[in-house]
């Protein structure tokens, strides 16, 4: 066979239809979750402006180095977006939506698109659902989205999770920190990775997010967040956890939690199984409550999260967990000759007024290769009809599970499929 002439681009897939019913199915259960929870859908548009991104997740994240996807058409810069807090964010402020009246509970699926090298659960267009609440600072929205979060993964059925839970404090608690962190790995700076030695100056806390071997030995020993909380943060974060316990929601405190984005204040939580090896997040979040007024809103407070749609699908695989039911349809008409074809192809729309799914064979081919069809695609019955059938007005309907068969009229197999 000849090597197809196109193909995807390095670190995008095709989703083909024998995968497609486990997309939709993750869909359905984030939609139904999200309504439980009261929670509206948006949906913003695939391209942002270049600028929106960088103010947004921050100019020295790796996102913003390294990994957008960005281009210029006339004197506009575009950037296919990395991520969706901000997006949802500028159009928050756009379209004035703190004036609906109280908090703004936003969810969100759809594709993201970063430039970085392609691996199991990381492609370069991937996809990801999340929620913002958008308008209070109240720990009860962390809890919430946190509960949402959680709860769609208990739906689906995974259970070997792990909820990790810190706080980076407000302005005042992450300025302090800073000079207490910078001060420690001072002593240590020519022994620190060269990505590390970049951020030590504007972002020393990303430092302890670092996967670089020879930094692991510092960032073991280094100084923790949570013992430099102002009063307002460590109440703030007593109650999240608080409140956490009260919903029999278990987490572990991990005091070198930061999360990637600039924009995080105050909670932070991450979503980890061991069932997806090194790379074992599986959705991450927390509070931001300076980002909306980084991209031109009044000060308002925010809190939400975002999970990894194929991060999650290997979690299921991993687990042998199937979200979508085996793929059926109703009733496959075997057509006998061209006047039966006539009559299949204007009977179909009287099942699927009923509710029935029904098709029929394109091909004009025989009986047994119309029969080895209707097994293919796991019709529950098959209708036979050829020119005896039209003539008497009674078809054969098989029950292809049971292997048994009737002749009725084409009112009696509606009425039959349709109950």
């Amino acid at each position: 066979m000849a090597k197809a002439k196109y193909t995807t681009h390095l670190g995008m897939v095709d989703i083909l239809p024998d995968e497609s019913p486990k997309w939709r199915a993750l869909e359905n259960i984030i939609h139904e979750e999200a309504a439980k929870f009261n929670f509206e859908e948006i949906r913003t548009p695939i391209m942002e402006q270049t600028e929106l991104i960088k103010r947004g997740i921050g100019q020295l994240t790796d996102i913003v180095t390294k990994e957008i996807f960005a281009f210029t058409k006339g004197e506009s810069n575009y950037v296919l977006r990395p991520e969706l807090t901000a997006p949802v964010v500028r159009a928050f402020v756009q379209h004035h939506l703190d004036q609906r009246g109280g908090s703004q509970k936003l969810y969100y699926i759809g594709p993201m698109f970063r430039a970085e090298r392609p691996q199991k659960g990381r492609q370069r267009q991937f996809h990801q659902f999340g929620v913002e609440v958008i308008g209070t600072d109240n720990p009860v929205a962390d809890v919430e989205c946190i509960a949402f979060m959680i709860r769609i993964y208990q739906r689906i059925g995974i259970k070997n999770f792990e909820l990790k839970l810190n706080s980076v404090g407000d302005p005042e608690s992450r300025e302090n920190y800073k000079s207490v962190l910078k001060e420690y790995l001072k002593p240590h700076f020519d022994k620190l990775s060269e990505l590390s030695q970049k951020r030590f100056e504007k972002n020393p806390m990303r430092i302890l997010d670092s996967k670089e071997p020879e930094d692991q030995e510092f960032i073991k020993n280094a100084p923790v967040i949570s013992d430099h909380l102002n009063e307002e943060s460590k109440a703030h974060f007593e109650q999240v956890c608080e409140m956490l316990s009260s919903l029999n929601i278990e987490y572990t405190l991990d005091p070198l939690l930061v999360r990637g984005m600039d924009y995080y204040t105050r909670t932070a939580f991450e979503l980890t199984s061991s069932d997806l090896g090194s790379q074992d997040a599986l959705a991450g979040g927390g509070r931001y409550d300076l980002l909306v007024e980084e991209i031109g809103g009044k000060p308002t407070p925010a809190v939400g999260f975002a999970a990894g749609m194929e991060r999650l699908f290997i979690a299921c695989e991993e687990l042998e967990i199937s979200l979508a039911e085996e793929k059926k349809v109703d009733v496959f008409i075997v057509s006998l000759g061209e006047d039966a074809r006539k009559w299949a192809l204007k009977t179909l729309p009287l099942f699927r007024e009923n509710g029935v799914s029904a098709t029929m064979d394109y091909l004009d081919r025989s009986m047994r290769a119309q029969m080895k069809d209707a097994n293919r695609e796991n019709a529950s019955f098959t209708l036979i009809v050829g020119d005896n059938e039209l003539k008497e007005q009674k078809f054969t309907l098989r029950n292809m599970k049971e292997s048994e068969e009737a002749q009725l009229s084409i009112d009696e197999i509606i009425s039959k499929l349709s109950q």
